[in-house]
């Protein structure tokens, strides 16, 4: 009896699983295409001679030159790193205490109270700007840069405190035992045990909470009051009228600088990871 005729046109598991590779990378290019062809626009039109940033009249460093003489923007600018740089050292203190208790403590009310200090994680900015301005006006307090920076400690804490406890779930906990052992006081073993091997977490979280302290819009508007205005909001009031070239440089300016955040931000938790694994 002959032999059957092989059906050569099933597909074998490589030429499946290549053409779903190709589809896979061809989503992914789609999806980096539709994030950061904007930007690159963006960034084409700030070397824009014009005016008029739907009209190309040449390459030219003029906005950039306006930028950095306008007197507006570096007040904003001025009042946006006092709120980050406050908000983010009291969530530095706060945020490693907090990370460090829910790890090495037990109490009555803790998984209650791990949930409520993550909820800013994911609960929208609008609905903690509304929170916040209703919980201010009740006790009829000023709106002013303070109470920015307090409503910003809100969040920043929720970030320091997840990438801290990141952090210390990779840690030894007989570490802390062993100090004790040698005769060390408790405020010993965290400052020079615990505390050293939580530096480069600590770090990374604060400039993850200093960009998105700068970057904030909502909550910053809704407790700044009449005294205060931070970056975003001086920026999102002269968007209103247009987008002009001064604002396409201004995003240059500050994406470089949050990328350079980021990157220093990444690199510092590489550094620790890897003294860690040694």
């Amino acid at each position: 009896m002959p032999p059957l005729p092989v059906n050569s046109s099933k597909p074998t598991p490589k030429t499946t699983f290549s053409i779903r590779a190709s589809w896979l990378a061809a989503i992914s290019l789609a999806v980096f295409v539709f994030m950061y062809l904007p930007i690159l626009i963006l960034a084409f039109y700030s070397f824009n001679a014009s005016r008029f940033s739907a009209t190309w009249e040449g390459f030219s460093l003029r906005w950039y030159s306006t930028l950095f003489n306008d007197s507006r923007i570096f007040a904003a600018l001025q009042d946006s790193l006092a709120v980050a740089i406050l908000a983010v050292g009291v969530s530095a203190v706060l945020g490693t205490l907090m990370a460090v208790g829910l790890a090495r403590y037990r109490f009555w009310g803790k998984g209650l109270y791990r949930g409520v200090s993550y909820l800013p994680l994911i609960i929208p900015d609008i609905a903690i700007a509304v929170a916040t301005l209703v919980f201010l006006a009740s006790f009829a307090i000023p709106l002013n840069l303070w109470t920015i920076v307090a409503s910003h400690i809100v969040f920043c804490l929720a970030y320091v405190a997840v990438v801290v406890s990141t952090r210390l779930s990779g840690l030894n906990p007989h570490l802390e035992e062993a100090a004790l052992d040698l005769g060390a006081t408790p405020t010993q073993a965290f400052l020079k045990v615990l505390l050293p091997e939580l530096m480069p977490a600590i770090v990374s979280g604060c400039l993850l909470a200093f960009v998105l302290s700068m970057d904030d819009l909502l909550i910053s508007s809704f407790t700044a009051g009449g005294g205060a205005n931070t970056l975003p909001m001086e920026i999102f009031s002269r968007v209103r009228t247009g987008v002009k070239p001064d604002i396409n440089a201004l995003s240059v300016v500050l994406i470089l600088g949050s990328g350079v955040l980021a990157f220093v931000a990444e690199y510092i938790r590489y550094r620790g990871d890897q003294g860690r694994s040694v």
